[in-house]
């Protein structure tokens, strides 16, 4: 007799799903780290090479001038912010799933789990952008030399004394990576304008290539840690 269709288990996305973030922050992070890099570092004086060539130099830079932890520089912040984050992405999908359910054993439709992506996104909002400003700020200092910041804990507090709960919040990973305070009063449109202008269309592509050798590794891990995850709530806990 074939095994029943077990029903959604909000909760259970949640925990797996927090596991899940947990592999693809400690997988991703060090290409994430020389995408920052990469995207920030400062325009090159006429006649002088670049700070970092390519993805692979400053993946070498980094790791000769300041070790493994380097790469792994501002990672506590990802993990504070992206692993809830996707413990709720995964329990916003799950719950959205079962809001269209009527039996465990329906199949829904493209466009139902379409759905339940997007209200996924919705719960997902709030907790992403405060960690994702929080670690580009710990990984551009790093490597510029500044000591702004001595930790996570340290930039949040920092940002909230400065600017209130808004310097939490401001801006998205796009504006962040190119936006000290006060120089970009309107927002993505003046960050698009003047890299467009200073640096032409390719300007935009800044770490395509660190980005995409991450995105294998990292998602894969991300997938395999809520499987693994899931198993085993499914196994300890049958009935949650």
């Amino acid at each position: 007799m074939a095994d029943q269709p077990k029903p959604i288990s909000p909760l259970k996305n949640l925990l797996a799903g927090g596991f899940g973030g947990v592999c693809l922050v400690f997988v991703g992070h060090p290409l994430d780290t020389v995408k920052v890099r990469l995207q920030t570092q400062p325009p090159s004086l006429p006649g002088q090479p670049p700070m970092y060539s390519g993805t692979f130099d400053c993946f070498r830079k980094t790791l000769f001038r300041e070790g493994i932890t380097g790469l792994y520089r501002g990672m506590a912040a990802p993990i504070i912010g992206v692993t809830p984050m996707f413990a709720v992405c995964f329990f916003g999908f799950g719950l959205g799933k079962k809001l269209q359910q009527k039996h465990p054993e329906d199949v829904l439709s493209y466009p139902q789990l379409f759905a339940a992506g997007m209200l996924s996104g919705v719960f997902t909002t709030g907790i992403m952008t405060p960690g994702e400003r929080i670690k580009c700020l710990l990984q551009i200092q790093a490597s510029s030399g500044e000591s702004k910041y001595t930790g996570t804990l340290d930039c949040a507090k920092k940002l909230y004394q400065e600017f209130g709960i808004r310097g939490i919040y401001k801006g998205t990973v796009l504006t962040l990576m190119r936006a000290p305070p006060g120089k970009y009063p309107n927002g993505f449109r003046d960050v698009l304008r003047e890299l467009i202008r200073d640096e032409g269309v390719t300007s935009l592509y800044k770490g395509f290539n660190a980005v995409m050798i991450r995105a294998f590794p990292a998602n894969a891990a991300c997938f395999l840690g809520f499987e693994v995850a899931m198993k085993f709530l499914n196994w300890a806990t049958p009935n949650l």
